[in-house]
């Protein structure tokens, strides 16, 4: 048998640390169902598991360019999808996100943006923020884009989503001097090239502990028994240690 650690507190066995990378894209409507529901596991796993997770970049339409593109239009040449599956598809992501506690605006989104300015923001608040600021940001631009419909291309939509954050480590003058100058592009894209490395080609992708891989946004419960799962694998590996959770 292998020995557990004990919260002296409970004489239980100690939270399991887990390491969690969501890579995403802020244009992806499943990321955000994916990332609410992802925490709602992570909450009912209290006493489990403690977990920190990482926003890790992933650009759906990297060509896309500064003009965007109608939605309908994209998605009819992207998928060869009709008005009326797009819509049938809104309604099922809408409810899908209603029961994770996300509101998807209702009349859609309007247009596809470009995102890798967003994603240039998220690397920063990973950098240069406080531990939970890139996650943070990452909710806040995804209510921002799939709630609002707010363009996430728009240094003016960007800089209004980072002061509206409770952030002190991130200000709007540094966010704006990150967006003139084109700060963090190079890690941007070392980042995502690592990903694509993993054989990543479709968002959400959850990686938990840089081994695990759960795909896809699926339900809260779903999330729950993966990670209770990683869990007792970890608390049972021989002489490993659990991954920290930072």
């Amino acid at each position: 048998m292998t020995p557990q650690a004990l919260n002296p507190a409970t004489s239980a066995p100690a939270p399991v640390p887990l390491h969690i990378d969501f890579v995403s894209d802020v244009a992806c409507p499943w990321c955000a169902v994916g990332l609410w529901a992802l925490e709602r596991a992570v909450g009912q796993l209290q006493g489990e598991v403690t977990v920190s997770i990482h926003p890790q970049p992933f650009e759906l339409n990297p060509n896309m360019g500064a003009e965007g593109e109608d939605i309908t239009e994209h998605l009819r040449r992207k998928y060869g999808s009709t008005p009326a599956q797009q819509a049938q598809i809104r309604e099922t992501i809408r409810q899908r996100g209603a029961q994770e506690g996300f509101v998807f605006k209702v009349e859609g989104r309007g247009r596809i943006w470009n995102t890798f300015d967003a994603h240039r923001l998220l690397h920063w608040a990973a950098v240069e923020g406080a531990p939970g600021d890139a996650l943070a940001l990452k909710k806040a631009l995804l209510t921002s884009y799939q709630g609002r419909a707010e363009n996430p291309s728009d240094p003016a939509v960007l800089l209004a989503v980072v002061k509206g954050l409770s952030a002190p480590a991130l200000t709007v003058e540094r966010a704006s001097d990150v967006l003139a100058s084109g700060e963090f592009t190079e890690a941007v894209r070392q980042q995502q090239a690592h990903v694509q490395s993993l054989g990543i080609r479709s968002v959400p992708a959850v990686i938990v502990n840089h081994r695990h891989l759960i795909s896809g946004g699926q339900p809260a419960d779903v999330f729950v028994q993966a990670l209770r799962q990683i869990a007792a694998e970890v608390r049972q590996a021989p002489g490993a240690p659990a991954a920290e959770a930072n």
